[in-house]
């Protein structure tokens, strides 16, 4: 029987946005802030923080009597501001690189971080019913954080109730297993290193180069199964069109540097020519997807516009709660506020340049209008993708790309006119400045791929849009004071590639910062003019291509889709990311029309009911996997930046070194064959007995 959770009062009577939750959001934001822009400059390794911070909410609040499900979904939706406004690494340490900033500045980077974040909730707001109430987005995170307060509420209200919960069937032992069977594993992989998390066949046919790839991700499987068949099999076709077809042709055209191997060849031929190609794949489709969504955004603020109105009426009572959001005069002085924000960060960034006054304020007002106009754009983009595959795996980089390449073009353009250029210090200005106005769009597009999938977790256990966007305007000013002094202190720590605080310092522990040096790269190349711009205007031709495909598909029958956005991110995304996505995307087909055949012999008249009852376990495994892998990883890092800044090692809990590479290999396979059995096992044995 399909299960219910409504609260049916048309306002709510739990509280939501309490002090000790803002608190505890607050306390949670900062330390996660902090954990994701260490851990991202310096191991590489980054977690989302939104299932870890409703876990550890529930488990803080549950000493408070008086503590519930909607308080709870307020704290991680505050707090899930930590794990993408820490994005802000993947552009803003390019100014370092290019010797104009020596540091960051504290004012500059927390109004940068905290204006954007900001308009990223702003921009999300009108897209809330569009995307999220009435669309068939899977939002596999969404919905595994709405699981996971749901189950911990009932049991919370049955031993309050003094019921004895240990025998009944709650959902939670579903759960625990997921996140068990996730953790074991993911600290066995990427603590103790005795499993792999990943690993590649690399193959060579005469001069042509490609890779047999698998990743273990649990949670990668468990969003996967989540996601559908859809989304899985595009996905799957763009890592094909990579590394089937992309790939191995350039090898075989392109020489390799001198003493280079041939896996190393692939993946820089992957990492700077392919991913382009992915890059104007995900532009085109992104244009697309907003195209598509223009009349139900308008139609969403229509209804909008007339919820407020009827909020001042005698209609008041036939609102729903659900169904309010910010209203358009708190928006406005947000945006205000915002806009005043970023005049301050702009006009203090560009004035130092010393320009004439009237191309300071050009600069200053043409650089705010780009990052809201493509800030918006990106918002679209990257809600969509959220709602495709999950925050986690949705390529922010590759908006990034897009939004550097507008910002110096647009740049580019002015200072050609003013003359900006005819200095080597105007270039390097120029190019300074696009990448200042990119880290607003990424700022924009990190905050509104978490603020969607937060508002569909709200929207299934019935919390309130206006409190949850408070809250994540809360979680992205808040997130934006730990941002600067988290980078100064790795920058004076270790340095960027390219550049070093100091002289005498080693420069191979400098921080590779790999996505802020390849921006960084293309920026400068398109100043300097030599940019190749080929891989991302046939980037563009394949996106139309997908584009058209997807729409034939759709004009036979309704259940083939082949959503361009997904083959765009199939081809920029790690293969090795992308596989177990696949995997349970394919696994989760198989099992759904399984249990559709056999409910038909078994439960004549209740089919529905008993696939739904089903389902849900499968529901519940695969957001215990998410939660698994999750809670280790943020287990993980925090024991990493103990051990890194007291002089220790990156690997603190290592036992074995790389020649066990080959046994962890196999240790990792058997157990990810193992887990895909048992969950596969989990939902097919469920028992269904139809209510009389």
């Amino acid at each position: 029987m399909k299960r219910q959770f409504n609260l049916t009062a048309t306002y709510p009577t739990l509280p939501e946005l309490t002090f000790r939750g803002m608190f505890l959001g607050m306390l949670i934001t900062v330390i996660f802030t902090a954990s994701n822009v260490y851990l991202g400059l310096k191991v590489g390794l980054t977690f989302s923080s939104s299932i870890p911070a409703a876990v550890i909410s529930m488990a803080i609040l549950r000493m408070f009597k008086n503590s519930n499900i909607l308080e709870n979904n307020m704290v991680q939706t505050q707090a899930s501001a930590a794990g993408t406004l820490s994005a802000i690494i993947f552009i803003l340490p390019g100014l370092l690189m290019l010797g104009y900033w020596q540091g960051f500045p504290f004012w500059q980077t927390l109004l940068l971080c905290a204006c954007g974040g900001s308009l990223g909730v702003l921009f999300t707001i009108p897209l809330r019913r569009a995307m999220v109430v009435n669309s068939d987005l899977p939002y596999p995170e969404g919905r595994a954080a709405a699981e996971i307060l749901k189950v911990g509420s009932e049991i919370r209200r049955e031993e309050a109730a003094g019921e004895d919960t240990s025998k009944k069937e709650t959902g939670m032992k579903d759960i625990v297993l997921g996140t068990g069977m996730a953790g074991i594993f993911s600290f066995c992989a990427n603590g103790l290193h005795i499993a792999s998390s990943e690993f590649s066949h690399w193959i060579q046919i005469g001069k042509a180069v490609t890779q047999l790839p698998m990743g273990f991700s649990m949670a990668l499987l468990g969003a996967g199964y989540l996601i559908g068949i859809a989304s899985g099999i595009a996905i799957l076709t763009g890592t094909l069109l990579a590394w089937v077809i992309f790939v191995p042709y350039l090898t075989s055209v392109i020489s390799p540097a001198e003493g280079q191997s041939a896996a190393a060849f692939a993946q820089a031929i992957w990492a700077q020519k392919v991913r382009f190609i992915g890059a104007g794949c995900i532009g085109i489709a992104a244009i697309w997807t907003l195209i598509r969504l223009a009349k139900p955004v308008v139609d969403g603020i229509k209804m909008s516009i007339n919820a407020i109105r009827a909020n001042d009426t005698e209609e008041k009572q036939i609102l729903h709660h659900t169904d309010i959001d910010m209203s358009p005069k708190s928006v406005g002085i947000v945006f205000l506020v915002i806009l005043a924000g970023l005049f301050v960060t702009f006009y203090s960034f560009v004035s130092a340049a010393g320009l004439p006054t009237t191309v300071t304020i050009i600069y200053i007002v043409v650089g705010i209008l780009v990052a809201m106009l493509m800030g918006f754009f990106v918002a679209a983009a990257c809600g969509y993708m959220a709602g495709l595959i999950g925050t986690s795996a949705s390529p922010i980089s590759g908006i990034g790309i897009l939004g550097i390449i507008v910002s110096s073009l647009v740049v580019l353009g002015i200072g050609s006119s003013f003359g900006v250029f005819a200095t080597p210090e105007g270039t390097q200005f120029a190019t300074a400045l696009a990448i200042f106005i990119t880290a607003v769009i990424v700022s924009i597009a990190a905050i509104s791929n978490d603020n969607l999938q937060d508002l569909k977790t709200g929207y299934i256990v019935g919390a309130t849009p206006w409190k949850q966007q408070v809250a994540l305007i809360l979680g992205s000013v808040i997130g934006a004071f730990a941002i600067a002094p988290v980078l100064n202190l790795l920058y004076q720590a270790y340095g960027f590639t390219g550049a070093l605080p100091r002289a005498g310092m080693d420069p191979s522990q400098a921080l590779a910062a790999p996505q802020a040096t390849l921006m960084t790269t293309i920026a400068q190349g398109i100043f300097s003019a030599s940019l190749d711009w080929n891989y991302i205007l046939f980037g563009i031709v394949v996106g139309i291509a997908a584009i058209i495909v997807d729409m034939l598909l759709k004009s036979h029958t309704k259940s083939l889709a082949l959503p361009p956005l997904a083959i765009g991110m199939g081809i920029y995304l790690p293969p090795t990311l992308e596989i177990p996505l696949v995997i349970g995307s394919v696994m989760g087909w198989f099992i759904h029309r399984y249990l559709h055949q056999r409910a038909a012999l078994r439960s004549p008249g209740h089919e529905e009911e008993d696939v739904e009852a089903c389902n849900h376990r499968g529901v519940l495994f695969a957001s215990g996997l998410i939660v698994g892998e999750s809670l280790v990883g943020v287990i993980i890092a925090l024991i990493i930046v103990v051990s890194v800044t007291s002089g220790g090692s990156e690997n603190p809990l290592a036992l074995v070194g790389k020649d066990f590479e080959t046994i962890a290999n196999g240790i990792g396979f058997a157990a990810f064959i193992a887990t895909i059995t048992i969950f596969v096992r989990h939902i097919v044995t469920t028992k269904f007995t139809p209510e009389k």
